[in-house]
């Protein structure tokens, strides 16, 4: 795709001071973006086809802010793949080439104040899922369409929550999940401590 289409598709979705940075990229790291629906288990991927072609894609209702954190996230697995080839997805090679593509972008005439620190503090060892950042995540929701939901992780104990139209009891935390009762079955679930719910008045 042509640099200038790319720009017109993006601007929608990017910081405005990331998008020419972002378009050297694409160009010199070709691939077919797409921009997708929203789906509950990720943010975007990285996948490579048998006929050879590179894919990335992008969930549409991210904040501009995280749209480019998970956009280099994903053009850091390409870039990973196209140098190493068969190696860990999120292994020491990833972590240089997410670090290095997103080393520009960490400065304030692209990223606010409020997220600045903790996406510093977390470049720093970049786990697989930003979502493992309670404090990123806390950082980037302030710039989300507003809802009613909250992560797990802030409402109390034995609150009563709706998720997916089911009711569920929040338990103790286990490593990063939360142990859940669904109140219809009883039957016990876990939850990522980033999952995002409705709290229910008692």
């Amino acid at each position: 795709m042509e640099k200038e289409k790319y720009a017109q598709i993006l601007a929608k979705y990017l910081p405005k001071n990331a998008l020419g940075m972002v378009i050297e990229l694409l160009d010199r790291y070709p691939c077919y973006l797409k921009i997708v629906n929203n789906r509950k288990t990720k943010h975007g991927d990285f996948r490579r086809y048998t006929n050879g072609q590179l894919q990335i894609t992008i969930n549409n209702d991210l904040n501009r802010y995280r749209f480019l954190l998970t956009l280099i996230h994903e053009l850091a697995h390409l870039v990973t793949y196209q140098k190493h080839k068969n190696i860990k997805p999120h292994g020491v090679e990833w972590k240089r080439n997410f670090q290095h593509l997103m080393l520009p972008f960490v400065n304030p005439d692209i990223y606010p104040k409020e997220v600045l620190p903790f996406l510093a503090r977390y470049l720093i060892n970049p786990k697989a899922s930003t979502d493992s950042d309670i404090k990123l995540s806390l950082a980037l929701k302030q710039f989300d369409a507003k809802t009613n939901k909250n992560f797990i992780f802030e409402i109390p104990l034995q609150a009563k929550f709706e998720h997916n139209n089911r009711v569920f009891v929040k338990g103790n935390k286990r490593r990063t999940r939360y142990e859940c009762v669904e109140l219809k079955t009883d039957k016990k679930f876990l939850f990522h401590q980033n999952a995002e719910v409705n709290l229910l008045k008692n």
